[in-house]
């Protein structure tokens, strides 16, 4: 089973590859303009933006291995709030952009027995289904007031912040006995720490609540195209119990499954422009096999509150930009 698992993540991630690549190249030029002014003044070649794009997302896909956060979350308020795309395009973008990241590592953390597929599945059902909603949701509001969604992304992206700053992990939590709906979907497991060589047993508790969270979690992620695992990690982990590794690598596969359903939504729409999307993705990939080889050496803690300040500054940006006060120009 875990082989055939692992041979469909291969497969899904050459379609969305070959998805991205045959989408219209044209398109991005017409809608543009149509949809943003700034884009249509724009007087660069057309090829200046997606490499400045290339570089931006490089630096940024360094930072969020150091910091310890995945790309997505960074990318969308980022680049919707300093470059010249509309909103709709950042946020198809950066659901591939997470999606592309999910995809690379599914298959290892499945091989590595990190991922549970028990733990992901009930709460990845909940949370595409919800994904598709917010998407859609998302694209509504957009086509009623751009500044909807812009404003509703600067209050997000601010309370992504504090939660980042408040959260604390617990790299072992102490479930004492496992609820009802955990024993029946039989969420428990198995989990032998590699660093440690040591093997611990594992379950869950308040399901319910961790499943009506995941709902929130699909919306938000569908409707703001942001990879979600700043809040999976801590539902899991904090809230249900699960060892923090296999929070984090369940996590990772949940994205996978999440951000294709939204992903469907914003490429039947048009949403989703090569000439954003592959430089993002490109660079963010690369950016993050530098990140992982400075994280031997570069102070995470400095890298993790200096990215805080960066999202807060992007959400209040997107807030500003939203409410239409000027006070950011």
């Amino acid at each position: 089973m875990l082989k055939n698992v692992t041979r469909l993540f291969t497969m899904l991630s050459l379609w969305v590859s070959a998805v991205v690549f045959a989408s219209p190249l044209g398109a991005f030029a017409t809608e543009a303009a149509a949809a943003s002014p700034t884009a249509s003044a724009d007087a660069h070649v057309w090829w200046f933006w997606p490499l400045v794009l290339l570089v931006f997302c490089f630096v940024l896909g360094v930072i969020a291995v150091l910091a310890g956060v995945g790309g997505g979350v960074l990318y969308v308020p980022l680049v919707s709030g300093f470059f010249p795309f509309h909103i709709d395009f950042v946020r198809g973008a950066g659901l591939m952009v997470a999606l592309a990241g999910a995809l690379a590592a599914g298959p290892g953390l499945l091989k590595r027995n990190l991922a549970s597929l028990r733990l992901a599945l009930p709460m990845a059902l909940i949370a595409s289904a919800c994904a598709v909603v917010g998407a859609m949701l998302g694209l509504y509001l957009s086509k009623l007031d751009p500044r909807y969604v812009q404003t509703a992304l600067g209050a997000t992206i601010m309370g992504i912040s504090i939660l980042l700053l408040c959260s604390k992990n617990s790299e072992y939590p102490v479930v004492t006995k496992q609820d009802a709906i955990s024993h029946a979907l039989g969420i428990e497991g198995l989990y032998q720490d590699q660093a440690t060589g040591k093997e611990f047993e594992w379950k869950t508790h308040r399901t319910f609540t961790g499943l009506l969270l995941f709902v929130v979690i699909g919306i938000m992620a569908g409707m703001f195209g942001l990879g979600a695992g700043w809040a999976n990690i801590p539902v899991l982990n904090l809230l249900m119990g699960a060892p923090l590794k296999v929070s984090v690598a369940t996590s990772k596969f949940l994205l996978s499954i999440t951000d294709t359903s939204a992903a469907w939504v914003y490429m039947n729409q048009g949403a989703v422009i090569p000439l954003i999307a592959i430089p993002s993705i490109i660079g963010l990939m690369l950016g993050s096999l530098v990140g992982v080889r400075l994280l031997a050496v570069a102070k995470a803690s400095f890298i993790r509150y200096m990215v805080i300040g960066v999202l807060f500054f992007a959400g209040f940006k997107a807030l500003d930009k939203g409410l239409g006060l000027g006070i950011l120009g």
